[in-house]
């Protein structure tokens, strides 16, 4: 036998054995490796060469939210949270039992490095038993607003069982309107996120199931984006936008006697003269579309919706994504208008125009109209997502911000709007003691909402819109600022809400933002304006 031949036989042995050797090697450690680790009798799926290290989320300033140590269960790793007040919107993740939920949700496939280069590097990392690495997401949510928000949330108000009732449930949504940041996002009741994900890594279900079984608080519902209400008059502001920005109405409009007190009748159904909000103190008429809102009159802005035409008043509805997907980070309940997707009814119309009918609006979408008003007309794409950077903090995705469909309304009739929000807190519904909008150096603007659900006595849900800074001596110089309220079945809009919000902008911008302090109001401004009667 030729030597030659026989080592070269030899040599293609070798060469086939390690081929297949490498195929399998391949094939096991990388092509069925993820049904390996998911194999019940596998005990080697809880080695942490074998368990994702999720990636870390931060807010913008690089506070770190979320991260991930060896697990003391036995298993990988498991997740810590700094923040329980975001436990809605960060949401939670166990392990491949449990599905997780918020951003650690949306984001599972960058927090756990199963794209691009990311998931490329933890091929080898997976070969060479390396733990995979997840990619790190920064949020536009500034901390030190979101401690604000949370410990302002329980500031005391006046509670009387008539107008304002006690009620822990609501949410709060804090926003940059030149950007469309979501700089802070409060969902009350919440719940502990480190007790969930620590007693479920343990296979203890009770403290979840106590969670999911509260149907009462709902403490697993982030409101602000899941949770949809009946909004009551802050929608008002977006019937007096689609009437000034058409044409159809004016701040100056005259509404005689009748025509402000009620009834006036759509469909033979009466409006008024009960919601009116105005008879016990308006002496002389007429009064003008901005006294209306100054004063939340309903039987108004049934009329000015009516006046304004339902495919309108529907288009401008339309252009603030009512009825449809918001673009976000998370996934948002469509707010609505109409029954069952069909037109309304004159009488419908009418009830809709003043935030009642068939109106029900997640908090986000109210943050939308509040956001387009302090822009100067139009509204930017709410963000939540700053960036996500890899291992090497390379970014991988810089959100910017962007214009959300084109202008909502012109300038002119966003800085109409601002004056009639800033007439609510100096003359109207926003300036009663309770309220304390008013005794807030910052001039906030605010649109008052008491969204009735029933007749059966159950408290209405209280809402404000607000905006600040407004600057009398420059209107046209927009607010830096909006936050949105609400209560869930908390009553007046002002009384129950005001005082948390107030607080809010106080500590905001004398803790954190720095802006310029506008002038002292003009204590003349309601009787030179026509938007107060009595004591002028």
């Amino acid at each position: 036998m030729d030597i030659k031949q026989g080592i070269r036989r030899l040599t293609f042995i070798f060469m086939a054995g390690f081929i297949a050797l490498s195929v399998g090697l391949v094939y096991w450690q990388v092509v069925v490796a993820q049904q390996l680790r998911a194999n019940p009798h596998n005990n080697r799926q809880c080695l942490l060469s074998n368990a994702p290290m999720r990636g870390k989320i931060f807010d913008r300033n690089g506070v770190l939210l979320a991260y991930s140590t060896p697990s003391p269960y036995g298993c990988g790793y498991i997740r810590h949270y700094t923040d329980p007040s975001l436990a809605g919107l960060i949401g939670y993740y166990v392990d491949q039992n449990y599905p997780p939920t918020g951003i650690e949700a949306a984001y599972n496939d960058y927090l756990s490095g199963q794209v691009g280069m990311t998931a490329v590097k933890n091929l080898i990392n997976k070969t060479l038993h390396k733990p995979p690495v997840g990619d790190d997401i920064y949020l536009t949510i500034d901390e030190r607003i979101q401690k604000i928000v949370d410990q302002d949330f329980d500031t005391p108000v006046l509670l009387d069982n008539v107008n304002a009732f006690a009620s822990q449930r609501g949410a709060v949504v804090v926003t940059d309107p030149h950007t469309g940041e979501i700089l802070a996002m409060l969902s009350r009741p919440g719940y502990d996120p480190n007790q969930l994900v620590q007693t479920l890594a343990r296979g203890d279900t009770a403290y979840y199931k106590q969670l999911a079984q509260n149907t009462r608080d709902q403490p697993l519902l982030e409101r602000p984006i899941q949770g949809t209400y009946v909004p009551g008059s802050t929608f008002k502001v977006l019937t007096l936008i689609a009437g000034l920005d058409s044409g159809s109405t004016s701040l100056n409009q005259q509404f005689d006697r009748q025509h402000a007190l009620g009834p006036v009748f759509f469909d033979g159904q009466a409006f008024g003269p009960i919601g009116n909000n105005i008879q016990g103190y308006t002496i002389h008429f007429p009064v003008t579309t901005e006294y209306g809102f100054s004063h939340s009159d309903n039987i108004i802005y049934a009329q000015v919706g009516v006046e304004t035409g339902q495919s309108t008043w529907l288009h401008y509805v339309r252009s603030f994504m009512i009825g449809q997907q918001i673009p976000f980070a998370l996934p948002v309940t469509p707010s609505h208008v109409l029954k069952n997707g069909q037109s309304l009814a004159t009488n419908e119309l009418a009830a809709d125009s003043f935030g009642q009918g068939f109106d029900t609006m997640t908090p986000l979408q109210m943050s939308l109209i509040d956001d387009a008003v302090a822009n100067g007309g139009q509204l930017m794409q709410p963000q939540l997502i700053e960036k996500i950077v890899d291992t090497n903090k390379t970014p991988l995705m810089v959100a910017g911000s962007q214009p959300l469909g084109s202008q909502q309304m012109s300038a002119q009739t966003a800085s109409e709007v601002r004056q009639a929000m800033y007439g609510v807190v100096r003359c109207g519904s926003g300036s009663l003691a309770p309220v304390k909008l008013s005794t807030s150096p910052w001039a906030i603007l605010a649109k008052t909402g008491t969204g009735q659900v029933s007749d059966t006595g159950t408290p209405a849900q209280a809402w404000l819109l607000t905006q600040a800074p407004y600057y009398t001596n420059d209107p046209t110089q927009l607010p830096a600022l909006t936050i949105v309220a609400m209560r869930e079945n908390g009553g007046d809009g002002g009384q129950d809400v005001g005082p948390m919000v107030t607080a809010m902008y106080n500590d905001i911008f004398t803790q954190v933002m720095q802006v310029t302090q506008p002038p002292a109001p003009d204590p003349t401004y309601c009787c030179r304006t026509g938007l107060l009667q009595i004591g002028c």
